[in-house]
């Protein structure tokens, strides 16, 4: 049986399954076009979750389902970027941001029946911000310098820093800090890839699942809290979520254009057209971080000259890449983070196309082109290695594209398959790997050090990071610059140092920007109240469906 065949079929019984299900009405339908109760989404999703440990919502499938079943301290308007109460309904932080107080809202329960009180949400944050060893429960990437919580009385909880902590607040909205119960918190994070273990208390509860493949939510009933600038505060206007795994492109735009489907993720550039063309409306939300990029393992000897790698940077020529692969949507980067980022940077004028300068580099850092059309040097080849990102929009292809630029200078660049075997382990080896795509989407400047620092994503392979492969490499001044971003209490100096970090990376040619990733859905047109939080991932807890 082929994909297609299968997932048809598939889809064909969740639509049946839909229509026999006791806790799904049929949507009632509103003639002035106000929100109306019932009805489930179909939702495709490129891949099936992996984790829903709420600091694991950084992978798009996993926050997806997150940003549904859990709600935040804070809400952050995706418009203007700024702070509003939701489980809080007030806080206060000190003059150098090493104390925040929070004020919560009463009767908030998560799914359990147990309460969303002070000291709930202390121990959520002393997990997020210590992490669980016994557990196996990682630290979170958006919490910088924590110490400890205080359970002021049940209604407020106080939060202590060791450092400065400016990105904390916003910290406290993102996907990563999603409330879940104690007894969620309680289970080793080998178990939370069972979205069925998930309590929280957001207004869709996990109703089945079969891993990998399909995953149901449904309405929850009681809930009646969410973020305060919505007029909307009851139960979400949908009966449930169906989410299914579905692949291939073509079977989900094919789904979607036939009805079979309400909603997709991951549109690519190349299929929006026709998706518009037949009425349906692109989303094309931004991630406001880090820029989609290729970033350099300066611990393999091959990238260790700095020249080697500014010569990589200049091969490279962003506008084919994006006018060649991707739409309107797609912006191409003129920084490290994306101009829509909070501390954004003009940076273009360092990363220029020129090939001419692209040779000079490698002929100064003695690798000369032989015969073969590749560059050499003391017996070796400038061949290096990357594994395609399977998340991130036409990576592969972007890759290839890079890879016929470099070969213009004479540098092969290998484009293996993100879905190896040998993937996940070959890319903690900058022996194996000294090449990566990779972004990160967060609307903070803390984001930039998320993607860099050792203890954090680690991108560029350092010791004492991720990874025990890494022989030698540590850039104290990058790391240096990266903690004072996140530990800067006055605004304009975080920003500052937020635009000095920017062109620290791209003169030391440690990552290439490429373009502005946004999360590119498709809804189906009588699919209303499509919103996003601030870094892409949808929230379902306004949508309705509107007469067919």
């Amino acid at each position: 049986m082929s994909i297609n065949t299968h997932l048809g079929r598939l889809l064909a019984l969740a639509v049946a399954a839909l229509a026999a299900s006791p806790f799904l009405a049929a949507p009632s339908f509103a003639a002035d076009g106000a929100p109306v109760t019932g009805g489930t989404l179909i939702y495709l999703e490129q891949q099936a979750h992996t984790n829903l440990y709420p600091p694991a919502g950084g992978f798009y499938p996993n926050g997806g389902i997150l940003n549904q079943i859990t709600d935040k301290l804070t809400w952050q308007d995706p418009k203007t970027l700024e702070i509003k109460p939701w489980i809080a309904e007030s806080w206060t932080v000190n003059a150098d941001a090493t104390e925040y107080t929070f004020k919560l809202r009463r009767g908030v329960t998560f799914s359990d029946g147990t309460p969303l009180d002070a000291d709930a949400v202390a121990k959520n944050y002393d997990t997020y911000g210590k992490g669980n060893p016994a557990l196996k429960l990682p630290v979170s990437e958006v919490i910088n310098n924590y110490d400890r919580s205080e359970v002021v009385d049940p209604q407020t909880v106080r939060f202590f820093f060791k450092k400065p902590s400016p990105g904390f607040l916003q910290g406290t909205s993102v996907i990563g800090s999603g409330l879940v119960s104690p007894a969620t918190l309680a289970r080793p994070f080998d178990e939370l890839g069972d979205a069925t273990r998930i309590i929280g208390s957001g207004p869709f509860v996990v109703e089945s699942e079969t891993l990998g493949k399909e995953l149901v939510l449904k309405a929850r009933a009681d809930y009646a809290w969410g973020p305060a600038p919505l007029a909307h505060q009851g139960r979400a206007w949908l009966d449930g979520i169906r989410y299914i795994v579905t692949p291939e492109d073509s079977v989900r735009i094919g789904a979607l254009l036939a009805s079979q489907a309400d909603f997709i993720r991951q549109v690519q550039a190349y299929d929006e057209p026709q998706v518009k063309d037949q009425g349906y409306t692109v989303y094309a939300a931004p991630t406001r971080g880090v820029n989609n990029s290729v970033v350099f393992r300066p611990d393999n000897p091959l990238v260790a000259d700095l020249r080697v790698r500014q010569a990589l940077l200049h091969a490279t020529d962003s506008d084919e890449i994006v006018g060649t692969l991707f739409s309107e949507n797609y912006p191409k980067a003129t920084s490290v983070i994306a101009s829509t980022a909070l501390g954004y940077v003009d940076l273009s004028a360092k990363l220029t196309h020129d090939e001419a300068l692209a040779k000079r580099l490698l002929d100064e850092a003695g690798w000369t082109l032989g015969a073969d059309g590749l560059r050499h040097k003391d017996g070796k080849t400038l061949q290096l290695t990357a594994y395609e990102s399977l998340p991130q929009p036409q990576n592969k292809e972007t890759l290839q594209l890079v890879a016929q630029q470099w070969a213009r200078v004479g540098v092969r660049l290998n484009v293996l398959a993100g879905d190896s075997g040998s993937a996940t382990v070959d890319n903690l080896d900058p022996e194996k790997t000294p090449v990566s795509p990779a972004m990160v989407g967060r609307a903070d400047p803390d984001v930039i050090k998320s993607q860099f620092y050792p203890s954090n994503r680690d991108v560029l392979r350092q010791k004492g990071g991720a990874s025990s492969k890494v022989k030698s490499f540590v850039d104290d001044k990058l790391n240096g610059l990266l903690v004072a971003l996140s530990s800067e209490p006055d605004a304009a100096k975080r920003l500052q140092i937020a635009g000095e970090v920017q062109a620290y990376v791209l003169d030391q040619a440690y990552a290439i920007p490429i373009f502005e990733e946004p999360q590119a859905y498709a809804g189906a047109p009588y699919v209303k109240g499509i919103a996003f939080e601030a870094v892409g991932r949808p929230y379902f807890y306004d949508t309705w469906l509107d007469e067919r």
